[in-house]
């Protein structure tokens, strides 16, 4: 195992997601199947960073915590969150945590993906349950 390959995400409109996408997440597009239809439907391939997402046009999911995390500076938790409400979606409220976990945001997309930008790492988040264990 190398690590993920990419992540595929089934939007109702694949343009209008591509572009919140690039916008919200710095992505890049990279591929748009156009008229060329090569897997079960219609497709765009976006680099965030240097993960490869996949949107695939198709029906919406249910809401679910199932989610996905980016890393993000903590100086920039503000410009996030005043793009993500620029584009009206759901920011939720963030769950309790200990302020030595890092800071999130939650919000939804246009398709019901949950999303969270996330300032903390999984060194900082270990050490604090161990500090909790160690009680």
């Amino acid at each position: 195992m190398k690590g993920i390959s990419h992540i595929t995400l089934i939007c109702k409109d694949i343009n209008k997601s591509a572009k919140l996408f690039c916008d919200l997440f710095d992505g890049k597009e990279i591929y748009s199947s156009d008229e060329h239809n090569f897997s079960i439907s219609s497709e765009k391939f976006l680099l965030i960073g240097s993960l490869w997402i996949a949107l695939m046009q198709g029906n919406p999911i249910e809401r679910s915590y199932n989610h996905i995390a980016f890393y993000v500076d903590e100086s920039k938790l503000p410009e996030y969150k005043s793009k993500i409400e620029k584009y009206g979606l759901e920011i939720l409220p963030g769950r309790s945590r200990d302020e030595r976990e890092g800071q999130s945001i939650y919000f939804y997309d246009y398709d019901n993906h949950l999303f969270e930008l996330h300032t903390g790492t999984l060194e900082r988040r270990l050490k604090f349950y161990l500090e909790q264990i160690q009680k």
